[in-house]
């Protein structure tokens, strides 16, 4: 058993419990129930830490993703257009590979199941969050205005649709082609 000082708070470990459950098993499948039991936290932690439900617990979990990926990002601050996209690519199929094609973005599960607004909205905001971060890095490593924008939503775009292909097809050939031809991409932005 974990010391105290190990165990992570409940209202943390339910939310690791979700971002994982997201990834791998999708909205639906990510219930109170499963929460609980991946995180090991107390069953009247739930409505302590998510008085409004499971869209709060799942909003929670979709804003701490989107977190991870923006902090890699502020990682590259000052690197080449090819070398934040590698890196961006290179965070998705280290996911892929660790968890042999199991796992994907959490915040794209949200997308295509969220029944409420609120989720998509927050989803959204988690997207064009790491758009925005991107192109600003694409920009101050050369590439004009117009083309950091355009690139920053091809990348995301490319690399979630080919997460969802290596995960279909249990390969990371796909995801590793599409990564390819991006990063031969990015540096064509710096011309």
């Amino acid at each position: 058993m974990p010391s105290p000082s190990t165990t992570p708070h409940p209202r943390v470990a339910m939310i690791e419990a979700a971002v994982r459950l997201l990834a791998t098993h999708g909205y639906q499948a990510t219930s109170f129930s499963s929460v609980l039991e991946t995180s090991g936290a107390p069953r009247g932690s739930i409505y302590h830490h998510f008085p409004d439900g499971k869209d709060q617990l799942i909003a929670a979990a979709v804003e701490v993703a989107g977190g991870r990926a923006i902090a890699l990002l502020d990682s590259l601050e000052g690197e080449e257009p090819a070398a934040v996209t590698v890196a961006f690519l290179q965070m998705w199929r280290a996911l892929l590979v660790a968890t042999d094609m199991r796992a994907g973005c959490s915040v794209l599960a949200v997308t295509v199941a969220a029944p409420t607004s609120g989720l998509l909205e927050t989803a959204g905001a988690v997207f064009t969050a790491w758009r925005s971060r991107l192109a600003e890095l694409f920009r101050a490593g050369g590439a004009e205005a117009t083309d950091a924008g355009a690139f920053a939503a091809l990348l995301i775009a490319a690399s979630e649709g080919a997460v969802a292909i290596a995960r279909a097809e249990r390969s990371i050939r796909s995801f590793d082609t599409v990564a390819e031809d991006l990063r031969r991409r990015a540096v064509g932005l710096r011309a």
